[in-house]
């Protein structure tokens, strides 16, 4: 670990020291899981994690974090809470997150409240600003902490502090909410989310491990992965479609510019600056 790194770590703890008490928002990821192992070691017993049980998170990844919590001694309150019924969520436009991030941090803030937590902290970090991402202005307006992004710790530095600590999400492919996966304006459904998550389950099974699943309009999939990923999906192309289509896709595509984060904002241009 370099001095920089070091020092980074250091004013996380130094942050959350100063918190006195946190509730953490818990989703089971890389940023979030050295977060809470953290602000526990910090904290102690002054401190619960926090999740809402949403149609937009796979259901493996809730029984993960529940899991992680139990085996950490963590204790970890679940609100249950479907996005689709916000107003203008399932409309997805391209101010989708905040609108999600607005009505579910005010639930669990409100949750945290109630059993004495006023603090509730989540898992941005420092990369996070390189991107559109209209949710951070949603977590602002709330007084939501990010310690990470203000310790100005990357994901690689993150990746590699849970490496020493012997996280096992150290290596954990990069997530991000199933609602992301749809193009702005294509409405977002239960059924949907559905086709997605296990299409992407069914790539992972050919030991795919960074991948996504995009859907446009007419029910057309857009497979992500990374390039070297390429020749599997190809081989195994004509599985994927029969597989793909069985789900409810009509097309199937791979891109061939590969695996990127918050690829569906590449199509709003100069409007990703909105806020």
């Amino acid at each position: 670990m370099t001095k920089e790194i070091a020092d980074k770590y250091e004013k996380l703890k130094s942050i959350l020291s100063a918190y006195g008490s946190l509730a953490v928002a818990f989703s089971g990821g890389v940023d979030s899981t050295f977060l809470l192992v953290t602000a526990k070691e910090v904290l102690g017993e002054n401190l619960i994690a926090v999740t809402a049980r949403i149609q937009s998170m796979p259901e493996a990844e809730r029984d993960a974090a529940a899991s992680f919590c139990e085996k950490e001694s963590i204790r970890l309150l679940t609100v249950d809470f479907d996005e689709l019924s916000i107003p203008g969520f399932a409309g997805n436009p391209p101010n989708r997150c905040y609108i999600c991030k607005r009505a579910i941090f005010t639930i669990l803030r409100e949750c945290a409240g109630k059993e004495g937590f006023r603090i509730v902290a989540e898992g941005s970090n420092a990369d996070d600003t390189s991107d559109y991402r209209p949710g951070m202005q949603a977590l602002s307006e709330l007084g939501i902490k990010s310690p990470l992004l203000e310790a100005g710790l990357t994901k690689g530095e993150i990746r590699l502090l849970s490496r020493e600590m012997n996280l096992p999400t150290w290596n954990q492919p990069s997530k991000a909410c199933l609602s992301s996966r749809f193009a702005y304006g294509e409405t977002i459904t239960k059924e949907k989310l559905r086709m997605v998550d296990e299409a992407e389950s069914y790539l992972s099974e050919f030991g795919i491990a960074q991948l996504r699943v995009r859907m446009h309009a007419n029910d057309l999939a857009r497979i992500e992965v990374l390039p070297e990923d390429f020749e599997t999906v190809t081989y195994h192309r004509s599985e994927i479609d029969r597989k793909f289509r069985e789900l409810g896709f009509r097309y199937v595509s791979l891109d061939l510019k590969g695996f990127r984060s918050g690829s569906m904002n590449e199509a709003l241009g100069d409007s990703s600056q909105r806020k």
